[in-house]
């Protein structure tokens, strides 16, 4: 499948929950996020093109006091995980203002999966 991203994924440590904010339910946890959407691990199926108000639940942020992050979003992709009992939400970010993005860029900072490996000393082979 063609790559059709504008921002690379940026994978958690941090599963936030997400709520359906009109709906007032659980709709998964926090997978990646960008500044132009997000991809939410879930137990239930969405609707591709249906629109939402979502609320992230934010992680602990360094000189951020902001709990939760309410977004419009759009449905794009919403398609099996690995693990048959959950679904992958691809929500695409209908209007994210100034202060937002920097909360979004916060949490990818400080949340980041870093996949590089650790810079260890070397080490000395023993005799």
């Amino acid at each position: 499948m063609q790559e059709r991203r504008k921002l690379p994924r940026k994978d958690l440590m941090s599963y936030s929950e997400v709520f359906d904010l009109y709906g007032g339910s659980l709709i998964g946890y926090l997978g990646d996020l960008t500044l132009l959407g997000a991809m939410v691990i879930s137990n239930q199926s969405l609707k591709v093109d249906q629109k939402l108000t979502i609320t992230i639940q934010l992680p602990e942020l360094p000189d951020i006091n902001v709990k939760r992050l309410t977004l419009p979003v759009r449905i794009v992709r919403c398609q099996p995980d690995l693990s048959p009992e959950y679904f992958n939400i691809g929500m695409e970010f209908e209007l994210v203002n100034n202060e937002q993005k920097k909360i979004i860029e916060a949490v990818v900072e400080n949340y980041e999966f870093r996949r590089q490996p650790p810079n260890y000393p070397p080490r000395h082979a023993e005799p």
